[in-house]
């Protein structure tokens, strides 16, 4: 499970459709106290952080408008809590960006830096 700390635009189709369904797994785990992948370290940085979490879906589903794709699985916006920024890592932003690197994807991550 993974949530980027990287721009949407940056993301190749399957990482940024890969975001979004496992942002939704970690939605639902949060909202529903469901316990499977309850204790994953991307579920547990997001802990009290729904307002940050809804916020990176709509980033994520205004880039999947973008390049065409239909969105038909809104999050609860009445769920949102929490600070709308999140500090939290699992890796530092630049970890991250090594990690995509050397995937070898379309990402664009090999020349520009991280916003």
């Amino acid at each position: 499970m993974r949530i980027w700390d990287i721009a949407p635009r940056r993301l190749c189709r399957p990482h940024l459709l890969g975001e979004h369904r496992e942002l939704h797994a970690i939605w639902s785990i949060l909202t529903n106290k469901k316990e499977g992948y309850r204790n994953h370290p991307e579920t547990k940085r997001w802990e009290g952080r729904l307002r940050a979490l809804f916020l990176r879906h709509e980033r994520l589903v205004a880039e999947m408008t973008r390049r065409g794709y239909r969105h038909a699985s809104p999050l609860d916006k009445r769920r949102a809590r929490g600070p709308a920024v999140q500090e939290r890592r699992v890796h530092s932003t630049q970890e991250q960006m090594r990690i995509l690197r050397s995937k070898k994807c379309a990402c664009e991550v090999h020349k520009r830096r991280s916003r």
